[in-house]
């Protein structure tokens, strides 16, 4: 099949385009480049094409021939959101729509968006459902509600969409990201051999690793049409809900000599925990690979492989934020976003 995968010089999209070509995939990337600055390590092989445009400009000839559009590039995360809310709304909204709509346009039949669970926001202690009610409370997971709901609308014989809300990724990439809790976690534990939580830890949060992620998307594009036209999936495993508390201490654990502190509460609302047996039962052949545990020793052998200095774990470019001011500051990017 041939994909164009958005993103594919971000955290997840540069896995997934090298997991998509092991499935036997023709890999087609796309992506802006404002995180090409940062490369943890690099022993993957390239990908035959990356188109760099950002995903507002792409055009129908940039998508003709294709079977399988998956979308990944948005710019990520709740604090990036609070920088600049309608630029989130403009790229993340508007930009993931009019792409759907040019797909349907040039006849691809497959178009897979990478949503998010924290579309749950607020939650009690009960499991939440792809049938529960969502209660986005960022724009980031406000765009991925709205997403899900334009592109969902758009679905007929000819356009088949699904949606697939990720756990909170974690994992090892190149072009790394510690601004998500295990990974930060873990560069904490292994740059300061301590782990302070500023809050109380309590927060649920649902985890999942990114070649699991990676191997939801490539599963979605083998299964029979019938499974998964205009279907939602909460992407991770059941057991792989923990609080925040719960994660340091496992992350404590896995490197040598961490110390853990838990702080007091910091009123952040976004707590969550996420029930994913539809994806297990009706996705052909999915089953989550690894563990938090699992995530964090691989974590610990990379930053071992490539000595790790506290500088790397500080560096910009893997901190979507620190890296996006960076390039505004700098005046590389305007106040679009788009590059100058």
């Amino acid at each position: 099949m041939k994909v164009l995968v958005t993103g594919t010089n971000g955290y997840i999209g540069f896995v997934m385009a090298r997991y998509l070509q092991e499935w036997g995939h023709e890999v087609t990337g796309v992506d802006t480049g404002f995180y090409t600055d940062g490369c943890l390590y690099n022993h993957m092989t390239p990908i035959k094409k990356t188109i760099q445009k950002d995903i507002r400009t792409i055009n129908a000839e940039d998508l003709m021939g294709f079977d399988a559009v998956i979308h990944l590039a948005e710019l990520s995360n709740d604090p990036l959101g609070k920088l600049n809310p309608t630029i989130t709304y403009e790229i993340n909204h508007q930009g993931s729509v009019r792409l759907a709509a040019l797909c349907k346009q040039v006849g691809i039949q497959r178009f897979v968006y990478a949503s998010s669970c924290s579309v749950y926001g607020l939650g009690s202690d009960d499991f939440k459902t792809e049938k529960s009610d969502i209660n986005p409370l960022t724009a980031y997971a406000k765009c991925k509600a709205l997403v899900e709901k334009d592109v969902g609308a758009m679905a007929d014989d000819d356009f088949s969409p699904t949606f697939l809300r990720n756990a909170t990724a974690y994992g090892a990439s190149p072009r790394m990201r510690f601004d998500v809790v295990l990974n930060n976690l873990s560069g904490m534990a292994w740059t300061t051999k301590k782990i302070a939580l500023t809050s109380d830890g309590r927060p649920w949060r649902p985890l999942v690793h990114i070649l699991d992620i990676s191997q939801a998307f490539a599963r979605v594009l083998k299964a029979p049409r019938e499974v998964v036209h205009g279907q939602i999936f909460n992407v991770g495993a059941t057991e792989e809900n923990y609080r925040v508390r719960e994660i340091a201490q496992i992350v404590a654990d896995v490197f040598p000599g961490c110390a853990l502190t838990i702080g007091v509460s910091d009123k952040d609302d976004r707590s969550y925990r996420v029930n994913f047996d539809k994806i297990k039962n009706t996705l052909p052949g999915f089953d989550c690979q690894w563990t938090a545990q699992q995530g964090a020793e691989e974590l610990c052998e990379v930053f071992d492989k490539i000595k790790m200095a506290a500088g790397t774990f500080e560096y910009r470019a893997f901190t979507r934020l620190k890296q996006l001011q960076h390039l505004i500051a700098t005046q590389q990017i305007d106040d679009h976003f788009y590059w100058n």
